[in-house]
């Protein structure tokens, strides 16, 4: 262990932004959840942990530096930070999309606290991948990643041209519409895939033709949307209860 110095305290902050995300291929955690977890699922690709002195750590083969509240605040992604922050590497796997089962499809999400959200939901429910269009929010983004509260080490993410991907898929493909089919009334094919559309603008005009079957959360109250978030809890959980 030693003192974090000035050059490891500006490569640490460059990772607050994508581009060097993408160029270093490292990301950053948070909290003692998620770095505990990062420490169980995969230690060899920690690259670096700076904890203060309540953080209990020890490995013989991972950098670590202990600092101070003050100095973990300037590091943190976070506005308030939690004892201990790691660098991780970015998978260079390149994972393949599982060709069975309920596969969620993500069309234009932007708010990283929806698709972390998204993330946990994935997880809870057994769904290993997550595949998004390549306009969707970056997995590795701070915020997404504190949301996904573990789930992020779980499930896989793909970033694909949607069009092209479902044009060749051969499961049946759902899509969540405000003018759809009552998803309370249907009878769900857990071997399919569910498309979900952007917080702003829904579904795109060249995916909606693609889609086999449009669903709908029928409304009982005033309101004219649901968060992505939430509407994907309730579909995901209707599927599961098929």
């Amino acid at each position: 262990m030693a003192d974090i110095s000035a050059n490891k305290i500006k490569w640490i902050r460059s990772l607050h932004q994508k581009k060097f995300r993408e160029e270093l291929g490292f990301f950053i955690i948070e909290g003692e959840k998620l770095v505990n977890e990062a420490l169980q699922l995969l230690p060899h690709e920690i690259q670096f942990v700076a904890h203060t002195s309540d953080f209990q750590f020890q490995s013989s083969t991972i950098d670590s530096t202990v600092v101070s509240p003050a100095e973990l605040g300037r590091i943190s992604c976070l506005k308030s930070p939690n004892k201990v922050l790691a660098i991780v590497k970015k998978s260079i796997v390149e994972r393949k999309t599982h060709s069975k089962g309920l596969t969620l499809a993500l069309d234009g999400i932007q708010d990283p606290g929806n698709f972390g959200t998204i993330l946990r939901i994935a997880d809870w429910f057994g769904i290993k991948d997550l595949v998004c269009s390549n306009d969707s929010v970056e997995v590795y983004n701070p915020k997404v990643v504190q949301s996904s509260m573990g789930a992020i080490f779980r499930v896989n993410v793909h970033y694909k041209n949607l069009n092209d991907w479902l044009k060749i898929e051969k499961r049946p493909i759902y899509g969540a519409m405000l003018k759809g089919k009552n998803v309370y009334q249907e009878n769900l094919n857990n071997n399919s895939i569910l498309l979900m559309g952007s917080e702003g603008k829904g579904i795109s005009e060249d995916l909606i033709q693609l889609i086999s079957y449009p669903l709908t959360i029928p409304a009982f109250g005033d309101s004219e949307s649901l968060n992505v978030a939430v509407a994907t809890g309730i579909l995901v959980s209707e599927f599961k209860r098929s």
